[in-house]
């Protein structure tokens, strides 16, 4: 499936447009992780903990949104974007989410 930031595709133009489709992810570091990262905090500099956690979480999300896109027999999604908050101190939401759309090669 396609899934582009843009509301256009090149060559392609929307036949139908299905609606919003978005995909959920919440995480949670354990405690060694955030044992970790927090010794890593005071040093300063990337911490790879939490990259690679919120990397994880956002294949995750848009993985969700795309078999809900497909479930709504989408073959595309149009001007996706991610969000992300807190909740609490110690999980972290990832939402992608965008329009899924059915594309067809313009002529």
């Amino acid at each position: 499936m396609l899934v582009v930031t843009t509301e256009n595709v090149s060559g392609f133009r929307v036949r139908e447009t299905k609606g919003q489709v978005f995909g959920v992810v919440v995480r949670s570091r354990g405690i060694g992780g955030n044992l970790m990262a927090g010794l890593r905090s005071l040093a300063g500099g990337e911490i790879t903990e939490y990259t690679q956690m919120l990397e994880e979480a956002r294949r995750h999300a848009v993985d969700r949104m795309v078999r809900n896109a497909t479930i709504m027999q989408a073959n595309a999604i149009v001007m996706m974007r991610f969000d992300s908050s807190e909740i609490g101190q110690t999980m972290t939401e990832v939402v992608a989410y965008g329009t899924a759309v059915v594309l067809e090669k313009a002529d």
